[in-house]
């Protein structure tokens, strides 16, 4: 460039993009640009498209339209600039893994081939520091509680040095404070770091402190922008079609007459078939 800075390649961008299964439209004409650094938080009812975003994102299902790319170059499966984040799901007392080789599968074979990289065991050492879990790096990961293993579970996305860390529903099943611990780390991660975070979740309020942005996805339609502008009663009425009602309370908000649709006629499953995680 003319003024000799080089320009800023965007962690995650969307051009027109669409997805359809058959004559069902999840979402169409989205244009999204996550900068480095940027916490995105991905929102709406159940069908909505949520986890099919996640799926493009990942290299698991093509769009329907338009253009997706991840640190510049086309979405593809075990790309090496995500991070992945998982559901949590208890895992078995009886798996015969510790924490640290559940780490080390964001390294090695689980992901990125045969090949074991120099300096492994620092790397592993690392992540498990920077979600405070080195304690229990030794330790079953079966016998290590759900906000335990969810740590775990960061740990592995953050081991490769991702751009973009994608969260899919990482906070469901954990207690508040587990949640709040989960949603702190990565935050921390992306402020230290620069690594853009994009969060899907059910709810807003775990990740209001620290979200910069919000796509709302909701019966084929979507809105970007900033909380106070998504969350308002006129604007999730307009994308519902029906009267919603937001209600901030004590830090809190509320919603309230938010459709909810039946996930067994909708292609948004949340089985993620193909992403690797324990």
């Amino acid at each position: 460039m003319p003024d000799g800075h080089q320009e800023v390649v965007p962690a995650l961008e969307f051009e027109d993009a669409g997805l359809s299964f058959g004559p069902r439209n999840l979402w169409s004409g989205l244009s999204l640009r996550v900068e480095p650094g940027e916490f995105v938080a991905v929102l709406g009812a159940n069908g909505s498209g949520k986890t099919s975003l996640v799926r493009t994102v990942l290299g698991l299902q093509r769009l329907s339209s338009g253009r997706l790319r991840v640190s510049g170059r086309p979405a593809r499966r075990g790309a090496a600039d995500i991070g992945y984040v998982p559901q949590q799901r208890r895992i078995d007392p009886l798996t015969p893994m510790r924490a640290r080789d559940v780490v080390g599968q964001g390294l090695d074979g689980h992901r990125w081939g045969l090949g074991r990289p120099a300096g492994r065991a620092a790397r592993i050492a690392a992540a498990l520091e920077a979600v405070d879990a080195s304690a229990y790096a030794q330790m079953p990961v079966g016998l290590l509680s759900g906000g335990e293993q969810q740590r775990v579970r960061v740990a592995q996305a953050l081991v490769a040095d991702p751009r973009l860390l994608l969260c899919d529903e990482p906070l469901l099943s954990l207690d508040l404070r587990s949640q709040r611990t989960i949603t702190a780390l990565v935050d921390r991660r992306r402020r230290q770091e620069g690594t853009a975070v994009v969060f899907v979740t059910h709810e807003i309020n775990p990740v209001l402190p620290y979200v910069d942005r919000v796509l709302y996805l909701a019966d084929g339609r979507f809105r970007v922008g900033p909380v106070e502008e998504v969350f308002t009663s006129a604007t999730l009425s307009g994308l519902y079609g029906v009267p919603v009602e937001v209600v901030r309370t004590n830090g809190r908000i509320l919603v309230a007459g938010i459709p909810q649709a039946d996930e067994s006629q909708h292609h948004d499953s949340a089985a993620t078939a193909g992403v690797p995680h324990v």
